[in-house]
């Protein structure tokens, strides 16, 4: 199989026994391609190569370099696609009737129910998400487990929780950890939450979540790595070797390197499988 086009991040699903698959979905500059199913590629032997062209995901313009997660200066300072309240939920105001970018957009996307959330993923975190993205935020991220936390009506409110508890817990990854072989934990989640709860008080008691039901995630990886070396395009530009395992967004290869979809959307690459 050969595919030539621009990188978007990776789309996924999770089956009943909680077995991740993903999806590759590309652009031709700003025009959707076929989705392809990237786990079937996992075994196979991989080439990556960028020719150094490099297209905003908003506009379609060529840029030198992105910001965010595929977009030109512009549009980074511009577009819905890098609203404040994005990286910082508590930052909303589209409840209050205030948009902070783009009312449309923010109402389509935060002015919905949110999740407050505890997911383990190189250690326990907390995060926040649309209730929709359940569980495609935590696919993203490489947990092999979460619990929900609270149920908010909107985004800030689930960022200020967020914030609220960032004293007792990280809401960072540490990628090279996540990468690794991560057993899951259940009794440390809900433990995690019970603490939370007991933090946050009668204040926020209203939004929490009753049920303690954990989501299990396993990722289609044949073998985890000991040690890992991220591969950026821009200075490597040809990667090639068998594709030993995807897990958050990056693919692994046997040879130790790593190389992370999401953070390369925009780039137009060549890609051979098999």
């Amino acid at each position: 199989m050969k595919w030539v086009g621009n990188v978007r991040k990776m789309g996924s699903s999770v089956d009943e026994h909680g077995r991740v698959s993903y999806f590759w979905r590309g652009a031709d500059i700003l025009e959707p391609m076929e989705v392809l199913l990237a786990g079937d590629w996992v075994g196979q032997r991989v080439k990556l190569e960028f020719d150094g062209d490099i297209h905003c995901v908003a506009t379609g313009k060529r840029i030198k370099k992105t910001y965010g997660e595929g977009l030109s200066y512009d549009a980074f300072l511009k577009s819905p696609l890098a609203c404040p309240s994005i990286i910082r939920p508590e930052l909303s105001r589209i409840h209050e009737g205030i948009a902070l970018r783009d009312e449309a957009w923010e109402r389509a996307n935060h002015l919905q129910p949110h999740v407050v959330y505890i997911s383990q993923t190189s250690h326990l975190k907390v995060g926040v998400t649309r209730a929709t993205n359940v569980p495609s935020r935590w696919v993203d991220q490489g947990a092999v487990g979460a619990i929900v936390l609270a149920n908010t009506p909107y985004r800030q409110l689930a960022g200020e929780i967020e914030v609220a508890l960032k004293e007792v817990m990280s809401d960072r990854t540490q990628w090279r950890a996540m990468l690794k072989e991560v057993a899951l934990d259940e009794e440390a989640l809900v433990e995690a939450k019970e603490e939370c709860m007991d933090t946050l008080g009668m204040a926020y008691e209203s939004f929490f979540e009753d049920s303690d039901d954990i989501t299990a995630l396993s990722f289609p990886v044949l073998q985890h790595l000991a040690k890992v070396t991220s591969c950026k395009l821009d200075k490597h530009p040809r990667l090639e070797g068998k594709l030993v395992g995807i897990k958050g967004q990056y693919w692994m290869f046997e040879h130790g390197q790593v190389w992370n979809v999401r953070s390369h959307a925009g780039y137009r690459v060549s890609l051979e499988v098999g």
